[in-house]
């Protein structure tokens, strides 16, 4: 799932090269859907997103809610 909008400079300052390095190595469902051109900026860009949900979740675009945020 990818955001509407860009991770922000705090997500993306989370994201470690040695994270980006370990993302890059395709799983093999991904090797067999044909991978990317860009394996690393592929991996940086996923895993920003993940950060960013992460640090700023919104429930209007899958994040999870606290008990006191239902009806």
């Amino acid at each position: 799932m990818t955001s509407s909008q860009d991770p922000t400079a705090e997500a993306r300052a989370n994201v470690t090269p040695e994270n980006v390095d370990t993302r890059a190595e395709l799983l093999p469902e991904e090797q067999a859907a044909g991978g990317s051109d860009d394996a690393d900026a592929q991996a940086e860009a996923i895993l920003a997103e993940s950060e960013e949900r992460t640090l700023h979740p919104d429930a209007d675009e899958g994040g999870h809610r606290s008990s006191d945020e239902t009806v």
